[in-house]
Protein backbone atom coordinates (compact mmCIF):
# COMPACT_ATOMS: atom_id res chain seq x y z
CA UNK A 1 0.00 0.00 0.00
CA UNK A 2 1.05 3.50 -0.83
CA UNK A 3 1.75 6.26 1.69
CA UNK A 4 0.70 8.33 0.13
CA UNK A 5 -3.20 9.71 0.20
CA UNK A 6 -5.89 8.76 -2.21
CA UNK A 7 -3.52 5.63 -3.36
CA UNK A 8 -1.14 8.41 -5.65
CA UNK A 9 2.44 6.85 -5.10
CA UNK A 10 4.86 9.33 -3.87
CA UNK A 11 6.17 11.73 -6.09
CA UNK A 12 9.92 11.71 -5.12
CA UNK A 13 12.78 14.16 -6.01
CA UNK A 14 15.21 14.66 -8.78
CA UNK A 15 18.39 13.14 -8.00
CA UNK A 16 21.16 16.34 -7.22
CA UNK A 17 23.01 17.17 -9.98
CA UNK A 18 26.63 15.80 -9.49
CA UNK A 19 29.31 18.09 -8.89
CA UNK A 20 30.91 17.83 -12.75
CA UNK A 21 28.60 20.21 -13.77
CA UNK A 22 29.35 22.96 -11.52
CA UNK A 23 32.41 24.72 -10.47
CA UNK A 24 33.89 22.56 -8.20
CA UNK A 25 33.05 19.81 -10.81
CA UNK A 26 35.33 21.70 -13.27
CA UNK A 27 38.22 22.53 -10.61
CA UNK A 28 38.06 18.68 -9.48
CA UNK A 29 38.42 17.72 -13.33
CA UNK A 30 41.53 20.34 -13.57
CA UNK A 31 43.20 19.07 -10.66
CA UNK A 32 42.70 15.38 -11.95
CA UNK A 33 44.08 16.66 -15.30
CA UNK A 34 47.00 17.67 -13.30
CA UNK A 35 46.73 21.30 -14.43
CA UNK A 36 47.80 20.31 -18.00
CA UNK A 37 44.72 21.58 -19.94
CA UNK A 38 44.66 25.41 -19.06
CA UNK A 39 48.72 26.05 -19.60
CA UNK A 40 48.57 23.87 -23.15
CA UNK A 41 45.58 25.93 -24.33
CA UNK A 42 46.98 29.07 -22.94
CA UNK A 43 50.46 28.53 -24.53
CA UNK A 44 49.27 27.09 -28.23
CA UNK A 45 46.71 30.16 -28.64
CA UNK A 46 49.27 32.59 -27.65
CA UNK A 47 52.04 30.89 -30.05
CA UNK A 48 49.26 31.17 -32.57
CA UNK A 49 48.29 35.00 -32.08
CA UNK A 50 52.13 35.68 -32.56
CA UNK A 51 52.09 33.64 -35.51
CA UNK A 52 49.00 35.63 -36.91
CA UNK A 53 50.80 39.10 -36.00
CA UNK A 54 53.92 37.97 -37.67
CA UNK A 55 51.70 36.75 -40.90
CA UNK A 56 50.25 40.48 -40.78
CA UNK A 57 53.47 42.26 -40.44
CA UNK A 58 55.90 40.47 -42.77
CA UNK A 59 52.88 39.98 -45.46
CA UNK A 60 54.31 36.10 -45.89
CA UNK A 61 52.09 32.90 -45.94
CA UNK A 62 55.63 31.11 -44.68
CA UNK A 63 56.75 33.94 -42.47
CA UNK A 64 55.00 31.87 -39.38
CA UNK A 65 56.60 29.20 -39.80
CA UNK A 66 60.15 30.80 -41.10
CA UNK A 67 60.26 32.77 -38.00
CA UNK A 68 59.05 30.06 -35.42
CA UNK A 69 61.49 27.56 -36.99
CA UNK A 70 64.82 30.35 -36.53
CA UNK A 71 63.13 31.32 -33.33
CA UNK A 72 63.49 27.30 -32.05
CA UNK A 73 67.11 26.50 -33.71
CA UNK A 74 68.28 29.66 -31.41
CA UNK A 75 67.19 28.40 -28.58
CA UNK A 76 69.44 25.33 -28.24
CA UNK A 77 66.57 23.07 -27.73
CA UNK A 78 67.68 20.39 -31.05
CA UNK A 79 70.68 19.75 -29.11
CA UNK A 80 68.57 16.84 -27.60
CA UNK A 81 67.73 15.80 -31.14
CA UNK A 82 70.01 13.85 -32.45
CA UNK A 83 71.87 14.41 -35.90
CA UNK A 84 70.00 17.52 -35.56
CA UNK A 85 71.85 20.90 -36.48
CA UNK A 86 75.28 21.66 -35.59
CA UNK A 87 76.09 19.96 -32.20
CA UNK A 88 78.54 22.71 -30.83
CA UNK A 89 76.43 25.82 -31.94
CA UNK A 90 73.26 23.73 -30.08
CA UNK A 91 74.86 22.72 -26.58
CA UNK A 92 75.71 26.69 -26.96
CA UNK A 93 72.45 28.32 -27.39
CA UNK A 94 71.17 25.78 -24.92
CA UNK A 95 73.58 26.74 -22.86
CA UNK A 96 72.36 30.18 -23.04
CA UNK A 97 68.73 29.41 -22.49
CA UNK A 98 69.77 27.50 -19.42
CA UNK A 99 71.30 30.75 -17.88
CA UNK A 100 67.93 32.62 -18.55
CA UNK A 101 66.05 29.36 -17.29
CA UNK A 102 67.95 29.53 -13.91
CA UNK A 103 67.13 32.73 -12.30
CA UNK A 104 63.73 32.35 -13.92
CA UNK A 105 62.70 28.89 -12.06
CA UNK A 106 63.48 31.13 -8.83
CA UNK A 107 61.61 33.81 -9.38
CA UNK A 108 58.72 31.68 -10.67
CA UNK A 109 59.08 30.43 -6.97
CA UNK A 110 58.31 33.19 -5.55
CA UNK A 111 55.10 34.37 -7.56
CA UNK A 112 53.96 31.26 -6.63
CA UNK A 113 54.67 30.58 -2.88
CA UNK A 114 52.66 34.01 -2.43
CA UNK A 115 50.24 32.60 -4.68
CA UNK A 116 49.39 30.17 -2.58
CA UNK A 117 48.86 31.79 0.60
CA UNK A 118 46.51 33.74 -1.35
CA UNK A 119 49.19 36.44 -2.27
CA UNK A 120 50.18 38.50 -6.20
CA UNK A 121 53.60 38.73 -5.42
CA UNK A 122 54.60 41.35 -7.73
CA UNK A 123 57.59 42.49 -6.46
CA UNK A 124 59.69 39.66 -7.32
CA UNK A 125 61.71 42.15 -9.28
CA UNK A 126 62.85 44.16 -6.82
CA UNK A 127 63.66 41.12 -4.60
CA UNK A 128 65.81 39.89 -7.53
CA UNK A 129 67.39 43.42 -7.89
CA UNK A 130 67.90 43.58 -3.59
CA UNK A 131 69.52 40.10 -3.62
CA UNK A 132 71.84 41.20 -6.58
CA UNK A 133 72.42 44.26 -4.71
CA UNK A 134 73.96 42.56 -1.63
CA UNK A 135 75.72 39.93 -3.24
CA UNK A 136 77.85 42.33 -5.07
CA UNK A 137 78.54 43.87 -1.20
CA UNK A 138 79.44 40.62 -0.13
CA UNK A 139 80.76 39.35 -3.55
CA UNK A 140 83.65 42.27 -3.29
CA UNK A 141 84.96 42.13 0.47
CA UNK A 142 85.98 39.27 2.52
CA UNK A 143 89.38 38.76 0.11
CA UNK A 144 91.02 36.08 1.03
CA UNK A 145 88.19 34.13 2.03
CA UNK A 146 88.28 30.54 0.19
CA UNK A 147 85.26 29.88 -1.58
CA UNK A 148 83.84 27.30 0.24
CA UNK A 149 82.95 30.12 3.01
CA UNK A 150 82.48 33.12 0.80
CA UNK A 151 79.74 31.62 -2.00
CA UNK A 152 77.78 30.21 0.90
CA UNK A 153 78.59 33.59 2.90
CA UNK A 154 77.10 35.49 -0.10
CA UNK A 155 74.48 33.60 -1.00
CA UNK A 156 72.86 33.39 2.25
CA UNK A 157 73.45 37.27 2.56
CA UNK A 158 71.18 37.75 -0.32
CA UNK A 159 68.66 35.10 0.83
CA UNK A 160 68.59 37.12 3.64
CA UNK A 161 68.20 40.52 1.69
CA UNK A 162 65.38 39.14 -0.25
CA UNK A 163 63.46 38.00 2.65
CA UNK A 164 63.49 41.13 4.29
CA UNK A 165 62.24 43.09 1.22
CA UNK A 166 59.42 40.50 0.57
CA UNK A 167 58.82 40.44 4.51
CA UNK A 168 58.54 44.29 4.37
CA UNK A 169 54.87 43.86 1.70
CA UNK A 170 53.75 41.03 4.08
CA UNK A 171 54.21 42.75 7.63
CA UNK A 172 52.45 45.43 5.74
CA UNK A 173 49.80 43.37 5.27
CA UNK A 174 49.50 41.73 8.40
CA UNK A 175 49.65 44.81 11.01
CA UNK A 176 47.56 47.36 8.29
CA UNK A 177 46.40 45.60 5.48
CA UNK A 178 48.21 46.84 2.78
CA UNK A 179 46.96 45.29 -0.15
CA UNK A 180 50.33 43.23 -1.73
CA UNK A 181 50.10 44.39 -5.35
CA UNK A 182 50.31 48.01 -3.88
CA UNK A 183 53.27 47.63 -1.57
CA UNK A 184 54.89 45.14 -3.77
CA UNK A 185 55.56 47.25 -6.57
CA UNK A 186 56.09 50.73 -4.49
CA UNK A 187 59.50 48.08 -2.96
CA UNK A 188 60.09 47.70 -6.97
CA UNK A 189 60.78 51.23 -7.51
CA UNK A 190 62.27 51.60 -4.35
CA UNK A 191 64.71 48.89 -5.00
CA UNK A 192 65.39 50.07 -8.57
CA UNK A 193 65.79 53.70 -7.87
CA UNK A 194 68.38 53.28 -4.56
CA UNK A 195 70.32 50.68 -6.57
CA UNK A 196 70.84 53.31 -9.61
CA UNK A 197 71.86 55.71 -7.11
CA UNK A 198 74.29 53.32 -5.52
CA UNK A 199 76.22 53.11 -8.19
CA UNK A 200 75.38 56.73 -10.03
CA UNK A 201 75.97 58.93 -6.95
CA UNK A 202 79.43 60.87 -6.76
CA UNK A 203 79.94 58.52 -3.51
CA UNK A 204 78.21 55.64 -4.51
CA UNK A 205 78.39 52.88 -1.96
CA UNK A 206 78.64 50.21 -4.90
CA UNK A 207 80.43 52.40 -7.20
CA UNK A 208 83.37 50.94 -9.09
CA UNK A 209 87.11 52.34 -9.16
CA UNK A 210 86.49 54.23 -11.76
CA UNK A 211 83.82 56.84 -11.42
CA UNK A 212 82.67 57.98 -14.70
CA UNK A 213 81.72 54.21 -15.19
CA UNK A 214 78.47 53.99 -13.43
CA UNK A 215 78.74 50.65 -12.75
CA UNK A 216 80.42 48.04 -9.30
CA UNK A 217 83.30 46.65 -9.14
CA UNK A 218 83.54 43.02 -9.77
CA UNK A 219 83.18 40.42 -7.22
CA UNK A 220 86.29 38.49 -6.02
CA UNK A 221 87.33 35.13 -7.74
CA UNK A 222 86.38 33.52 -4.45
CA UNK A 223 82.95 33.90 -4.62
CA UNK A 224 82.16 33.12 -8.16
CA UNK A 225 80.20 29.87 -8.74
CA UNK A 226 82.21 27.28 -10.70
CA UNK A 227 81.74 26.32 -14.53
CA UNK A 228 79.73 23.07 -15.46
CA UNK A 229 79.52 23.04 -18.68
CA UNK A 230 81.62 25.07 -21.70
CA UNK A 231 81.20 25.40 -25.12
CA UNK A 232 82.86 27.92 -25.57
CA UNK A 233 79.91 30.58 -26.22
CA UNK A 234 79.36 33.93 -24.37
CA UNK A 235 78.86 32.83 -20.82
CA UNK A 236 79.18 28.91 -19.70
CA UNK A 237 76.63 27.63 -17.77
CA UNK A 238 77.23 27.52 -14.24
CA UNK A 239 76.81 25.42 -10.65
CA UNK A 240 74.03 28.04 -10.02
CA UNK A 241 71.37 26.31 -12.28
CA UNK A 242 71.41 23.18 -9.76
CA UNK A 243 71.05 25.23 -6.54
CA UNK A 244 67.65 26.67 -8.72
CA UNK A 245 66.84 22.81 -9.06
CA UNK A 246 66.97 22.35 -5.45
CA UNK A 247 65.26 25.06 -4.67
CA UNK A 248 62.23 23.72 -6.55
CA UNK A 249 62.83 20.51 -4.15
CA UNK A 250 62.42 22.94 -1.25
CA UNK A 251 59.63 24.45 -2.31
CA UNK A 252 57.41 21.49 -3.01
CA UNK A 253 58.71 19.81 0.29
CA UNK A 254 57.96 23.13 1.86
CA UNK A 255 54.68 23.29 0.91
CA UNK A 256 53.35 19.34 0.86
CA UNK A 257 55.54 18.04 3.78
CA UNK A 258 56.03 20.56 6.43
CA UNK A 259 53.20 22.48 8.90
CA UNK A 260 54.55 25.89 7.41
CA UNK A 261 53.66 24.84 4.13
CA UNK A 262 49.73 23.20 5.56
CA UNK A 263 49.31 26.45 7.10
CA UNK A 264 50.21 28.52 3.96
CA UNK A 265 48.21 26.38 1.87
CA UNK A 266 45.29 26.75 4.39
CA UNK A 267 45.36 30.50 4.73
CA UNK A 268 45.71 30.39 0.90
CA UNK A 269 41.99 28.41 0.39
CA UNK A 270 39.90 30.57 2.96
CA UNK A 271 41.68 32.76 5.77
CA UNK A 272 38.49 33.07 7.46
CA UNK A 273 38.38 28.89 7.94
CA UNK A 274 41.89 28.68 8.61
CA UNK A 275 41.55 31.76 11.74
CA UNK A 276 38.96 29.43 13.05
CA UNK A 277 40.84 26.77 12.59
CA UNK A 278 43.27 28.15 15.23
CA UNK A 279 45.91 29.27 12.43
CA UNK A 280 47.36 32.55 12.43
CA UNK A 281 46.69 34.38 9.05
CA UNK A 282 48.96 37.14 9.70
CA UNK A 283 51.70 35.07 10.51
CA UNK A 284 51.62 33.36 7.63
CA UNK A 285 51.11 36.78 5.24
CA UNK A 286 54.61 37.31 6.87
CA UNK A 287 56.33 34.56 6.02
CA UNK A 288 54.72 33.60 2.71
CA UNK A 289 55.97 36.96 1.57
CA UNK A 290 59.22 36.60 3.40
CA UNK A 291 60.43 33.13 2.03
CA UNK A 292 58.79 34.53 -1.77
CA UNK A 293 61.20 37.78 -1.35
CA UNK A 294 64.33 34.71 -0.29
CA UNK A 295 63.73 32.55 -3.70
CA UNK A 296 64.03 36.23 -5.70
CA UNK A 297 67.16 37.29 -3.79
CA UNK A 298 68.49 33.84 -4.40
CA UNK A 299 68.16 34.48 -8.16
CA UNK A 300 69.63 37.91 -7.81
CA UNK A 301 73.34 36.58 -6.24
CA UNK A 302 73.27 33.76 -8.34
CA UNK A 303 72.89 35.77 -11.68
CA UNK A 304 75.64 37.81 -10.11
CA UNK A 305 78.32 35.42 -8.75
CA UNK A 306 77.46 32.45 -12.19
CA UNK A 307 78.10 35.10 -14.87
CA UNK A 308 77.44 38.73 -14.53
CA UNK A 309 80.03 39.29 -12.02
CA UNK A 310 79.30 43.14 -12.09
CA UNK A 311 76.14 45.46 -11.80
CA UNK A 312 76.21 48.48 -14.63
CA UNK A 313 73.03 50.66 -14.25
CA UNK A 314 72.00 50.36 -17.11
CA UNK A 315 71.09 46.79 -16.64
CA UNK A 316 68.15 48.11 -14.29
CA UNK A 317 66.28 49.31 -17.46
CA UNK A 318 67.16 45.88 -19.12
CA UNK A 319 66.08 43.21 -16.55
CA UNK A 320 62.98 41.98 -16.17
CA UNK A 321 63.71 38.36 -14.73
CA UNK A 322 61.26 39.31 -11.95
CA UNK A 323 58.35 40.07 -14.00
CA UNK A 324 58.63 37.17 -16.15
CA UNK A 325 58.86 34.59 -12.88
CA UNK A 326 54.95 36.40 -12.91
CA UNK A 327 54.20 34.56 -16.19
CA UNK A 328 56.21 31.49 -15.35
CA UNK A 329 54.19 30.90 -11.91
CA UNK A 330 50.83 31.56 -13.92
CA UNK A 331 51.42 28.98 -16.38
CA UNK A 332 53.22 26.35 -14.59
CA UNK A 333 49.69 26.51 -12.04
CA UNK A 334 52.25 26.97 -8.81
CA UNK A 335 53.46 23.54 -8.84
CA UNK A 336 57.16 22.64 -8.73
CA UNK A 337 57.02 20.91 -11.67
CA UNK A 338 55.12 23.33 -13.87
CA UNK A 339 57.61 26.05 -12.86
CA UNK A 340 60.59 24.45 -13.98
CA UNK A 341 59.06 23.52 -17.09
CA UNK A 342 57.28 26.99 -17.88
CA UNK A 343 60.75 28.78 -16.50
CA UNK A 344 62.16 26.79 -19.30
CA UNK A 345 59.61 27.64 -21.83
CA UNK A 346 60.41 31.40 -20.99
CA UNK A 347 64.17 30.92 -20.92
CA UNK A 348 64.12 29.39 -24.19
CA UNK A 349 61.63 32.28 -25.94
CA UNK A 350 64.33 34.99 -24.60
CA UNK A 351 67.15 33.82 -25.94
CA UNK A 352 65.91 32.45 -29.11
CA UNK A 353 64.09 35.85 -30.30
CA UNK A 354 67.56 37.63 -29.22
CA UNK A 355 68.72 40.46 -32.02
CA UNK A 356 71.48 37.81 -32.25
CA UNK A 357 70.04 34.73 -32.59
CA UNK A 358 67.45 35.75 -35.96
CA UNK A 359 68.72 36.60 -39.52
CA UNK A 360 67.55 40.07 -40.28
CA UNK A 361 66.10 38.25 -43.73
CA UNK A 362 64.00 36.06 -41.96
CA UNK A 363 62.30 38.36 -39.60
CA UNK A 364 63.19 41.44 -38.10
CA UNK A 365 64.98 41.25 -35.05
CA UNK A 366 63.70 44.14 -33.04
CA UNK A 367 59.79 42.92 -33.49
CA UNK A 368 61.37 39.24 -32.59
CA UNK A 369 61.99 40.88 -28.97
CA UNK A 370 58.28 42.51 -28.74
CA UNK A 371 57.03 38.89 -30.10
CA UNK A 372 58.79 37.43 -26.89
CA UNK A 373 56.77 39.82 -24.77
CA UNK A 374 53.37 39.76 -26.51
CA UNK A 375 53.82 36.20 -26.04
CA UNK A 376 54.39 35.98 -22.46
CA UNK A 377 51.21 38.56 -22.08
CA UNK A 378 48.70 36.61 -23.70
CA UNK A 379 49.98 33.48 -21.71
CA UNK A 380 49.17 35.34 -18.47
CA UNK A 381 46.04 36.44 -19.95
CA UNK A 382 44.40 33.42 -21.12
CA UNK A 383 45.79 31.20 -18.13
CA UNK A 384 43.51 34.23 -16.06
CA UNK A 385 41.01 33.69 -18.71
CA UNK A 386 40.59 30.16 -16.40
CA UNK A 387 38.55 32.34 -14.04
CA UNK A 388 36.43 34.05 -16.28
CA UNK A 389 35.25 30.46 -17.88
CA UNK A 390 34.29 29.27 -14.39
CA UNK A 391 32.40 32.21 -13.76
CA UNK A 392 30.77 31.78 -17.11
CA UNK A 393 30.00 28.34 -15.96
CA UNK A 394 28.23 29.18 -12.76
CA UNK A 395 26.24 32.11 -14.10
CA UNK A 396 25.32 30.59 -17.05
CA UNK A 397 21.87 28.72 -15.07
CA UNK A 398 20.98 32.11 -13.59
CA UNK A 399 20.78 33.92 -16.97
CA UNK A 400 18.62 31.01 -18.41
CA UNK A 401 21.36 29.36 -20.56
CA UNK A 402 21.24 25.96 -18.81
CA UNK A 403 18.43 24.39 -20.29
CA UNK A 404 14.67 24.47 -19.80
CA UNK A 405 13.90 24.39 -16.08
CA UNK A 406 12.46 21.11 -14.71
CA UNK A 407 9.10 21.30 -13.90
CA UNK A 408 8.00 19.19 -10.68
CA UNK A 409 4.71 17.39 -9.90
CA UNK A 410 2.88 18.98 -7.68
CA UNK A 411 -0.11 17.23 -4.97
CA UNK A 412 -3.30 18.53 -4.43
CA UNK A 413 -4.02 18.39 -0.32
Amino acid sequence: MSDAPGGIPPVHPPPERGHDDSVTGLQAFYERAGGLLVPIVAAFLAFLIGGIVVLITEKSATAPFEAYKAIFEGTGIAWFIPGVGETAQEARDLQQTLLITTPLILTGLAVAFAFRCGMFNIGGQGQYWVGLLTGIWFGTHFDGAPSLVHIPLTLVAAILAGAIWGGIAGFLKATTGAHEVISTIMLNWIAIWVGKWLLEAPDGYLQGADPSLPRSNDVLDSSKLSEVWNWGGLQPLHAGIFIALFAVIVYHLLLNRTTLGYEVRAVGFNPDAAAYGGISVRKNYFLALAIAGAFAGLAGAIDLLGWKYRLTSTEFDANFYGFIGIAVALLGRNKAVGILLAAFLFGALEVGTSPRQLDPAVFNPELATNLATMIQALIIAFVGAEFLILFLWRARRRVGFAGPKRIEPTLKT
